[in-house]
């Protein structure tokens, strides 16, 4: 099958990017950027508060996690988890600290995750970008009342970047599952400049073969069994994020309070491929993406449309950059909503071989808040349209 697409976009004000992308998880599937103030947005987050053993958190953790803005709040385009010493009391327990973690509601299979954080300082914090399988059993969990099935380590555990105080500078990526866990042999780690005071982004690309985790682009640890069964690659079914930030008993007497800041979290995927004769639109930046597949022996198509309700748009420039069709509007569109319909010919002969035009696809401009870029592939050809 050949691959046809019609690009529609506002020449002056678009960018092309020629870059190639390494990934294959290129599309935006979920994200937070923390430009709120006050609360955490909790259509996107859940409060994990419930003591898992009756009275403490695993690990030896110290610090109650509350549902309290003075541990978790967005501020200055940022989420802030900030650990304290203050005596608290919950769920009739008493602790000295207090600090907070947060569940996605999201969950997914395969992909790349980007978090730009700061981390906080001091002996004794323990922050961490984790994740856990959506099959868990666990006290509290956003998933597991309706999805819980197995206990740890059997749901798989991602750890993209953990921190010790103890320990300044120096972050790690783990990899907890039934073969290895709690003193896990498969990690890795790396040492970074300051990671209390500049902005470092933490990557995790998930595909069905590894695991491989990077910072600012640098990879520092794969994780590939060479045998995938369910003892060493849990890791073919949903997982879900979590941040916190917790407190270790080596935590200093002079502690008042450090925070975790965070300026975004973003879940990329591959991205969706539309294989229908009638289109179906992903929007990207400047424009309309519409795309389908049609026959080997296609040798032209035509492209009619204009706003819902008037009648078809002019003709449309064509491109033809074998394997593709490429079809670019050279004016502007106005604010509004369109449709657009296709027909193509196998035939240089117009009648003969021409197909019936498609139903038509619908699209609103300009492009809603969920963008995402068009493919670099595609991009490129744009950009070395002259007119």
């Amino acid at each position: 099958m050949k691959r046809f697409a019609i690009a529609l976009m506002i020449f002056a004000g678009y960018t092309a990017s020629a870059q190639p992308t390494i990934s294959p998880y290129t599309e935006l599937v979920w994200s937070d950027e923390f430009n709120g103030n006050g609360s955490i947005n909790t259509t996107k987050w859940h409060h994990q508060t419930l003591l898992p053993n009756g009275d403490s958190w695993f690990n030896g953790e110290l610090q109650h996690y509350t549902n309290r803005i003075e541990n978790s709040y967005q501020s200055g385009g940022s989420l802030h988890i900030n650990a304290k010493a203050e005596t608290f009391n919950d769920q009739g327990v008493t602790k000295q600290y207090t600090s907070a973690r947060l569940n996605s509601k999201f969950a997914f299979t395969y992909g790349r995750v980007e978090v730009r954080a700061k981390l906080p300082q001091g002996s004794g914090t323990w922050p961490a970008i984790w994740m856990l399988g959506k099959n868990i059993i666990e006290t509290g969990g956003y998933f597991s009342e309706q999805f819980g099935q197995v206990i740890w380590p059997a749901c798989g555990e991602i750890d993209i970047m953990e921190h010790w105080g103890v320990n300044p500078n120096y972050v790690s990526a783990a990899l907890h599952t039934p073969s290895s866990f709690g003193g896990t042999i498969n990690v890795g780690g790396t040492i970074l400049p300051d990671v209390f005071n500049t902005w470092h982004v933490y990557e995790m690309e998930w595909s069905p073969e590894s695991i491989v985790f990077s910072v600012d682009g640098v990879e520092y640890y794969t994780y590939n069994p060479p045998v995938k069964n369910a003892a060493t690659w849990p890791f073919d079914n949903d997982q879900y994020l979590l941040l916190n930030v917790a407190i270790n008993g080596d935590i200093f007497q002079g502690f008042t309070s450090s925070a975790m800041e965070i300026d975004y979290v973003r879940v990329f995927q591959e991205p969706t491929i539309d294989t229908s004769f009638d289109p179906t639109t992903q929007v990207f930046i400047n424009g309309v993406l519409l795309s389908w597949d049609i026959p080997d022996d296609v040798i032209g198509c035509q492209v009619v449309g204009g706003p819902i309700g008037g009648n078809d748009g002019a003709s449309i420039n064509i491109i033809n950059s074998s394997p593709d069709f490429v079809f670019v509007n050279s004016s502007a569109l106005s604010n509004g909503d369109f449709q657009w319909k296709v027909r193509c010919a196998t035939s240089i002969n117009p009648p003969q071989g021409i197909t019936e035009y498609s139903a038509y696809s619908t699209f609103s401009f300009p492009p809603g808040p969920n963008s995402i870029a068009a493919p670099a592939e595609l991009q490129k050809k744009a950009s070395d349209i002259k007119w």
